[in-house]
């Protein structure tokens, strides 16, 4: 008998650091953009998913790996603080620690430049298995494939649950060369850009079913502003709702993360998979009233100057 968890979502991927800029606009090429606001901290799915779990009320816990340096610190010092277990965390030496660059204008758009470092360097061998199974859920974000199949099929095996997120590079592959992956997880998260590169489709709906015939029960198709869509196959049909309405848009970074950290956070403490969504949705809402790539407003101070 499988003794109960003490993680509620477990996230596996990228451990990075965010430098983010506010910016009055963008600038054209040989242009000058004065900075408005500027500020660093920990990011990359693994560690937004996790802390914001952890802002929610969760327990959380990271697989992730990180350089031996300033930044790695840094991440580590911002994980101990929401107390996200750091079992898993892993520290890659004469490597270092991957970051963004992430710059912000007055409307909430992104532009963002990335450096991996040490996070693509998880091998499947550092997978702990002993915190994989101390989960409810794993998700699994943005990740090497091979690092990726081999946490999914470690959670499978002790019949935990795992959500998958790929991120635009590894969308890019197309389902067909994931189909490895796809068949090892049970819920998949994508935008639609994402869902489009998977499959071909540009119908979120036609795209979340070809998705679904790779095996996972629940597939998200994440829509911005436009809300989310749900595919369960335990439903008749597919369900859409809107995004939710906020006053003023600040930061999208991370959004989608926040979305997941939510739904899965629902899902783990016996939500319905509508109610899920919902739920995924309103963290969504939180995250973009607050610059930074895991602040929720009303939980933790939003890091925005008047």
């Amino acid at each position: 008998m499988r003794v109960m968890p003490g993680l509620d979502v477990l996230a596996v991927g990228h451990a990075l650091v965010d430098v983010r800029m506010r910016v009055e606009g963008f600038p054209m090429p040989d242009m000058e953009a004065e900075i408005l606001e500027e500020e660093r901290g920990a990011g990359g799915s693994a560690v937004n998913v996790s802390i914001d779990v952890s802002l929610l009320g969760g327990r959380s816990g990271i697989i992730a790996k990180i350089g031996f340096d300033g930044f790695g610190r840094l991440v580590v010092d911002e994980l101990y603080t929401h107390q996200v277990d750091t079992r898993g965390l892993r520290i890659a030496i004469g490597k270092r620690t991957g970051f963004s660059i992430v710059v912000i204008d007055r409307e909430g758009r992104t532009a963002i430049y990335g450096y991996k470092g040490a996070s693509e360097d998880l091998t499947p061998g550092e997978l702990d298995t002993e915190i994989i199974r101390d989960a409810r859920i794993v998700h699994i974000a943005s990740l090497r494939p091979d690092t990726s199949i081999e946490a999914a099929r470690t959670a499978r095996r002790s019949g935990i649950t795992v959500s998958w997120d790929p991120g635009r590079r590894l969308a890019r592959m197309g389902a067909e060369r994931l189909a490895s992956l796809l068949s090892n997880v049970d819920i998949v998260f994508a935008n639609r850009i994402e869902a489009r590169l998977l499959t071909g489709a540009d119908d979120p709906v036609r795209a979340a079913e070809i998705l679904a015939r790779y095996g996972p029960r629940i597939v998200v198709v994440k829509l911005g502003a436009g809300g989310a869509l749900l595919h369960d196959k335990t439903l008749e049909k597919p369900v859409h709702r809107p995004a939710r309405p906020v006053e003023r848009i600040v930061d999208t970074t991370g959004a989608g993360d926040a979305f997941a950290a939510g739904f899965l956070l629902c899902l783990a403490r016996g939500c319905t998979s509508v109610e899920a969504l919902e739920k995924g949705l309103e963290t969504a809402a939180l995250k973009i009233q607050c610059l930074g790539s895991h602040r929720l407003l009303g939980v933790e101070g939003c890091g925005l100057k008047a």
